[in-house]
């Protein structure tokens, strides 16, 4: 499996990760063969959300068993501390783990979003005081659409992340506005 460095985390990620969306509605014996052919298979990194169905149950006897084995990034659409720290406790508890090595903000779709986020009290407060206690390794962000580079250009003048995660396609790059801020981002 080819891997790439993966932001500033130094980690190799396998090119192919294994997305936790996939085990929104399936039984433990499917996420298990999941599970199993994506190590046979050399993948090396699990991307979950609380969002993603019954992903953090079905993935945490896995975690329990085989956390050496993956990169575990995890995610919060919360924009409030408070709520954004509640759920990765959660999320934490339910995967079986002590840490990540990458949590992120996610689905930043707009400056709105982005100011809720990184204001006071908001969850990239609460995401880097995880970071402080040893919770996570690294802090990202990510989002999809057409605004989404413009948006993490702002974002990374607000705070340093080790990953931006955002959708590159050819039907986005034909946007003039979104070329340009996506290559600048890049």
């Amino acid at each position: 499996m080819e891997k790439r460095r993966l932001g500033r985390t130094g980690h190799m990620s396998s090119v192919v990760i294994l997305g936790g969306a996939a085990f929104w509605e399936v039984d433990q014996g499917e996420a298990d063969e999941a599970f199993q052919k994506a190590l046979d298979h050399g993948v090396n990194h699990f991307d979950v959300a609380p969002q993603y169905g019954n992903a953090e149950d079905l993935s945490g006897p896995w975690m329990k068993t085989h956390r050496n084995q993956f990169f575990l990034g995890c995610k919060t659409l919360n924009r409030e501390a408070d709520t954004a720290r509640a759920e990765m406790e959660v999320s934490l508890k339910k995967l079986q783990t002590e840490k990540f090595d990458l949590y992120q903000l996610h689905a930043i779709t707009s400056f709105e979003d982005l100011d809720k986020a990184t204001s006071k009290d908001g969850a990239l407060e609460a995401i880097v005081k995880a970071k402080e206690e040893g919770l996570t390794n690294y802090v990202g962000i990510t989002g999809h659409g057409v605004n989404s580079p413009a948006v993490f250009l702002e974002a990374l003048n607000r705070y340093d992340f080790d990953t931006v995660m955002f959708g590159f396609n050819i039907v986005q790059f034909t946007n003039p506005e979104y070329r340009r801020d996506a290559l600048k981002l890049m």
